[in-house]
């Protein structure tokens, strides 16, 4: 079917999450407090990672990114969902849900590869230790981290480009709080089947492909470890990827949730609940994960914040 007889979609209406209005502001200030802490987290570990010279290590080079993925996928939806949250109409444009939509699957696929790198360097730090410094090269590290945002763009642009050339000539009510794909198929007026089966590919390679990479690094750190002769060497191991792998956890469980399991099993409520967990919580847990369990990141903003109000104080005596 095509839109020549109907009049094409221009504009999507999100439901959001409730249309009671005390609920609403409820939502409004809950969420614009985690916003506030996620951006807060992150950027700390943005600028500690970045000033402070022990943590110039390839692992902390990953966090710095990782954080900056976590800025740049929530500011795709989460400041479009406060809008909404206190608006009387919850409109978005056709244009602006495809490029809600594209940096969507931009930044997720994103995530999900430089996990992987992560992982991939906890490998080599615990399994060839000696080489580390000669395998994990400043060069090495930044195409590792370039492929990791690059490895984004395929899926999006194809992704986006052939949902949003579908036919939309009927309803353009979403059953969502952002542009996502499947509640925006829903709208879709032909046959989808292509279109589904693209996407279940798609995912299949740029979600459980690196998730393969990291289950098999994983495997060779876990065997490593447990050869390991002193129980110290072994606590200190683990410790070194606990934050990383209740990371992995959170995302991957999460997304396969949503993405990985039959329409029969979803309801658009429990949908929008799931979708919370990844675009919203966990981009707030993530600096906490890393920083509760992490001494030298401990160490390092404790440094940093002292340096910070020291330098205050240099300004300020002279005025005093």
């Amino acid at each position: 079917m095509t839109c020549e007889n109907h009049t094409r979609v221009t504009e999507f209406i999100l439901l959001g999450f409730t249309n009671n209005r005390e609920m609403q502001v409820s939502l409004f200030v809950l969420f614009l407090v985690i916003y506030m802490v996620t951006l807060l987290g992150n950027f700390l570990i943005v600028t500690v990672t970045s000033v402070d010279p022990a943590l110039h290590t390839p692992m902390y080079f990953f966090l710095r990114n990782l954080s900056l993925l976590e800025v740049c996928f929530t500011l795709v939806m989460v400041p479009k969902m406060l809008v909404d949250l206190v608006s009387a109409r919850k409109i978005i444009s056709f244009v602006g849900c495809g490029t809600q939509m594209y940096f969507f699957f931009f930044f997720g696929s994103s995530e999900s590869f430089l996990l992987s790198m992560m992982a991939y360097d906890r490998f080599v730090a615990i399994c060839n230790p000696l080489r580390y410094s000669v395998i994990m090269s400043r060069s090495l590290c930044w195409w590792m981290v370039i492929v990791s945002w690059m490895s984004g763009v395929p899926v999006s642009m194809l992704q986006t480009a052939w949902m949003m050339a579908l036919p939309f000539c009927g309803p353009n009510t979403v059953d969502h709080f952002f542009c996502d794909g499947p509640p925006v198929l829903k709208l879709v007026t032909q046959d989808t089947t292509m279109y589904e089966m693209q996407a279940l590919a798609s995912t299949l390679l740029f979600i459980m492909f690196p998730f393969s990479l990291i289950l098999v690094s994983y495997t060779r750190i876990i065997t490593t470890i447990l050869r390991m002769p002193s129980a110290t060497g072994r606590q200190k191991a683990f410790s070194t990827c606990s934050s990383h792998l209740i990371v992995v956890s959170l995302l991957y469980g999460t997304t396969s949730l949503t993405y990985l399991r039959p329409k029969s099993h979803q309801s658009p409520e429990s949908k929008k609940l799931v979708s919370l967990s990844y675009t919203v919580i966990t981009p707030m847990l993530n600096p906490i994960i890393y920083s509760l369990r992490n001494n030298e990141v401990k160490e390092a903003v404790k440094r940093t914040i002292s340096h910070s109000l020291a330098k205050v104080r240099c300004v300020l005596s002279p005025i005093v």
